[in-house]
């Protein structure tokens, strides 16, 4: 048995070490409403694209809140080398919602399917030789990677806080439901004593959500209709294997694979204060290639690390696995019984912009942290400033690659990360290394 010593509330700031039960949950399901109806929202949009019906979709997201939830764990507990023993959060990512919707439409959904499970293993297998390619991702060039991908979700956050994609964006009742969450977390931080401080986003969700169903904004009848027990379905569509649906999606992989591995260094950079070790990357590219390959034989979407977590984790520090555990945990549950995924899916979405909005702003933070650290060298500040002023200025008018084929629309045009990461990465590989010395030499 486990001695008091070992089962501290303290190990929340701890990447092992075991946490009271009643203690841990709150703080998993934290992790897990901050990113729920993201993780929806982009298999409704894309299934809509392919012609899919709403009973079939309604399936799709139960499986894929119970793939996620495995996902987490293998990132949490490895298996053999796939996962990195991080307190990384799955779950369907947005960056994929072009290119699989317009895949879709035009091969249909299971050759959407079988460019994600190729995909997948393209990803997974990069991840597995990262020992071979690690070096050229330097300093510099993560810390431009997780400060591009902290202004990428601010128009996110936004968006969440307006109400999301609805009619009713920007109304009055999803502006108070939005200010009222963010100053029921602020205040909540302000004055929560000890370890109680970090439950502040989960105690402005709660707000929010009450203040939601007082006026009338939430929506529960229909929390029965997917029945009581809901066992995921594999290969409820066969998949088919098309070249041209293939190349596109693989390509929106590798950008994948660069959002993970900026979302993985920010968050061991700020949670855990340290740099990422090689065996780290390569386990979370892993984890995030072959869990989307299974994900395609569930009929899903890809899935890969949050950066809504990661932001979370820069708020508050909480790294436990076992606490992140207690949270997949859920999300397998809100998987198997579709009550619990409907009651979860039920958030509105400018409770989720009040508490995560200023999540993301501590991304963007973490990210300058990366810069200082990297150092402010006449070639970094080249690297840093010409890498993040193409990439966030030229995707906030994605009319400038016009002239471009589709495909390279289809992957930069509205993705500031993938363009950063590019620039950044030729930059880093094509300057001098000792331009610095040089130019003091002269002097």
């Amino acid at each position: 048995m486990k001695s008091n010593a070992e089962v501290s509330i303290n190990n929340i700031y701890r990447l092992d070490g075991r946490v009271p039960l009643g203690k841990a949950i709150p703080f998993g399901l934290q992790h897990v409403l901050a990113m729920f109806v993201a993780n929806l929202t982009p298999i409704v949009i894309v299934t809509a694209a392919a012609g899919l019906e709403t009973s079939q979709t309604a399936a799709l997201i139960q499986n894929a809140m119970f793939i996620a939830g495995v996902a987490t764990l293998i990132q949490l507990y490895p298996v053999w080398r796939i996962g990195a023993k991080l307190p990384i959060v799955m779950g369907v990512s947005f960056t994929f919602v072009t290119i699989l919707s317009s895949v879709g439409a035009k091969y249909g959904y299971p050759s959407m399917l079988g460019a994600i499970l190729v995909g997948g293993l393209v990803e997974g297998t990069l991840g597995l030789f990262a020992k071979y390619w690690r070096k050229l991702i330097s300093p510099i060039v993560s810390a431009c990677v997780v400060t591009s991908i902290g202004f990428s979700l601010l128009t996110v956050g936004a968006r969440s806080f307006g109400g999301g994609y609805s009619d009713s964006f920007g109304s009055a009742t999803n502006l108070l439901i939005g200010t009222v969450t963010l100053l029921s977390c602020i205040l909540f931080n302000v004055f929560a004593k000890s370890f109680w401080k970090q439950l502040s986003v989960l105690f402005g969700l709660v707000v929010g959500y009450v203040l939601a169903i007082a006026l009338g904004v939430v929506d529960l009848s229909g929390m029965l209709e997917g029945g009581i027990l809901s066992l995921p379905r594999i290969l409820p569509f066969l998949p088919e294997f098309h070249a041209g649906a293939i190349l596109s999606v693989v390509v929106i992989f590798l950008v994948s694979a660069t959002e993970t591995i900026g979302d993985t260094t920010a968050m061991v950079v700020s949670g855990l204060d340290r740099d990422i070790t090689e065996k780290e990357i390569s386990g979370s590219l892993a984890c995030d290639g072959f869990a989307s390959s299974i994900s395609s034989l569930f009929g899903c979407l890809p899935v890969t690390s949050f950066s809504q977590n990661v932001g979370l984790i820069a708020m508050t520090k909480v790294v436990n696995r076992f606490t992140i555990m207690t949270g997949a945990i859920c999300m397998i549950l809100a998987g198997l019984f579709p009550p619990i995924g409907s009651f979860f899916a039920s958030l509105p979405d400018a409770v989720l912009g009040g508490c995560t909005i200023m999540m993301f702003g501590s991304i963007i933070i973490s990210g300058v942290q990366m810069l200082a650290r990297a150092g402010f060298s006449q070639r970094n500040t080249i690297i840093s400033s010409l890498s993040l002023s193409v990439g966030i200025g030229f995707t906030l008018l994605p009319e400038i690659f016009q002239i471009f084929p589709a495909i390279i629309q289809d992957v930069f045009a509205e993705n500031c990360v993938a363009v950063v990461f590019v620039l950044a990465l030729v930059l880093n590989l094509i300057l001098p290394e000792n331009m610095d010395i040089e130019k003091a030499v002269e002097e």
